[in-house]
């Protein structure tokens, strides 16, 4: 029997086991209610169910699921935008079940960060271990967004040390090493990132120069 179970730590550090909160979107009603008694004879717990893409964000964010279940027929291209407006303000897991599609809807899905997209409709017998797919999937592709972040605001940050740096060094004679112990004992004496006392100098100059 396929149980729909996550992994989650409580509040003492240890992992539980919680029931995985699923939102199911299936464009035929009597469909959505056999597939949302399987769900839930799984193990799973239901908290949102809606036949029609509109409105999906609000939904999926008030409903506070942890994976988005799509059992369609065909997707189209407003279910395609309604996953491209989830992914960029409500990202979650979300596992896509079609009866038929073709290579540009595969590739419009996978853009829009479905995360599995399974042809041939839903088999019970495979739902948990495509969940398990998307969970991983979603989690490996956040992990990598954040970091991509991380990289991107660093270099930012050295940046702007580098033109304060610059303007020190222009304005007051310094050498690069003095430069950069200023803004470093800038820093520290007002309590703030090193970047952010940068930009100050940065916004500084520019006032004095207009």
């Amino acid at each position: 029997m396929l149980r729909c179970i996550m992994a989650v730590k409580d509040i003492g550090g240890s992992m539980a086991k919680a029931a995985l909160r699923i939102f199911l979107l299936d464009d035929k009603s009597d469909r959505a209610a056999a597939v949302s008694a399987g769900l839930v004879d799984a193990g799973c717990v239901i908290v949102g169910v809606a036949t029609s893409s509109a409105d999906l964000v609000q939904q999926v964010r008030q409903s506070s699921a942890d994976v988005v279940v799509c059992d369609l027929d065909n997707p189209s291209r407003d279910t395609i935008e309604s996953m491209q407006a989830l992914n960029r303000d409500e990202p979650r897991p979300v596992v896509m079940f079609v009866d038929r599609s073709d290579p540009e809807s595969i590739t419009a899905a996978m853009n829009a960060g479905v995360a599995a997209y399974v042809i041939e409709g839903m088999v019970p017998s495979r739902v948990k271990a495509v969940i398990d797919v998307a969970i991983a999937r979603f989690q490996a592709h956040q992990a990598l967004k954040a970091e991509l972040h991380e990289v991107r605001s660093a270099l930012a940050e050295r940046k702007l040390v580098e033109r304060a740096k610059g303007i020190l060094m222009q304005s007051r004679r310094l050498s690069e090493e003095q430069a950069f112990a200023t803004l470093r004992r800038l820093a520290m004496d007002q309590g703030k990132r090193l970047s952010d006392v940068a930009a100050s100098v940065i916004t500084l100059s520019k006032m004095l120069q207009d």
